[in-house]
């Protein structure tokens, strides 16, 4: 077996999805991927989530754990809590994702193997064989499409189709030479952030295409202000890590 894949891990942040972690516990425990772990990082939901995962702990120890975040919330701050956390329990890989269903379980493996060659594997939308929800209206579309060509443009991320995407596979490696210090975004724009970081750094990065459905259970974070915020944003990501060169990898 593959060093990267001797210990992957989940990270999921979650906040008011409580009709949702029980089935995408069970959903990624099933999976043919050994050594699998699940953390969840929920930001002090007061629908109960954080309780329902309390008990899945107990349900699937010591393969499933919880952080509770009382502060400040959002979901970079959350992930990179969660990055940190797995890298301190000895990942060789991590996985992020949504707690909605619009990214997948079964494609986790697909993004794993091919992780192989690469150091950041993103599920795309936007590649040539992805697609996202047909239900979807044509302004959900073409704002989703133009917050990427957006942040693709500012940043000059001209090899990378989907910068916004939230489902990717990390080596550990990566994380650790990006300098998860570096990231400051609380929220959406956590990813674009992410994307541009790596490629900065000279990090090689691979997109599969992904089928990208609609939350079925619950309501979306993804509003139209939070999409502006984020598009916003960009510029700050652009101005704070302009000057990073493959020079700026922190060593092992």
């Amino acid at each position: 077996m593959e060093n990267y894949l001797a210990s992957p891990w989940v990270v999921i942040p979650t906040y008011n999805e409580a009709g949702n972690v029980r089935r995408m516990s069970a959903a990624l425990m099933e999976l043919d991927v050994p050594h699998l772990h699940l953390l969840f990082v929920d930001d002090a939901s007061p629908d109960g989530t954080g309780q329902i995962l309390d008990d899945l702990t107990e349900q699937y120890r010591p393969r499933l754990s919880v952080i509770h975040r009382t502060g400040p919330k959002g979901l970079g701050r959350a992930y990179v809590t969660g990055f940190q956390h797995v890298l301190e329990e000895g990942a060789t890989s991590v996985v992020q994702m949504d707690c909605d269903f619009s990214h997948q379980p079964r494609d986790v493996p697909r993004l794993l193997e091919s992780l192989q060659e690469v150091d950041l594997v993103i599920g795309s939308r936007y590649v040539k064989g992805g697609s996202v929800d047909p239900d979807w209206s044509l302004n959900r579309k073409a704002l989703s499409s133009w917050a990427n060509f957006y942040s693709r443009t500012i940043l000059g991320l001209r090899e990378v189709a989907d910068t916004t995407a939230g489902f990717r596979a990390w080596k550990r490696q990566t994380l650790e030479g990006m300098g998860l210090e570096r990231i400051q975004s609380q929220g959406y724009v956590f990813q674009v952030e992410m994307t541009y970081v790596a490629s900065r750094l000279s990090y090689q990065i691979d997109e599969i295409p992904i089928f990208f459905p609609d939350r079925q259970v619950g309501e979306s974070k993804m509003t139209i202000p939070v999409k502006l915020e984020a598009a916003l944003r960009v510029w700050e990501v652009r101005w704070r890590h302009r000057g990073l060169t493959p020079q700026d990898r922190h060593s092992a």
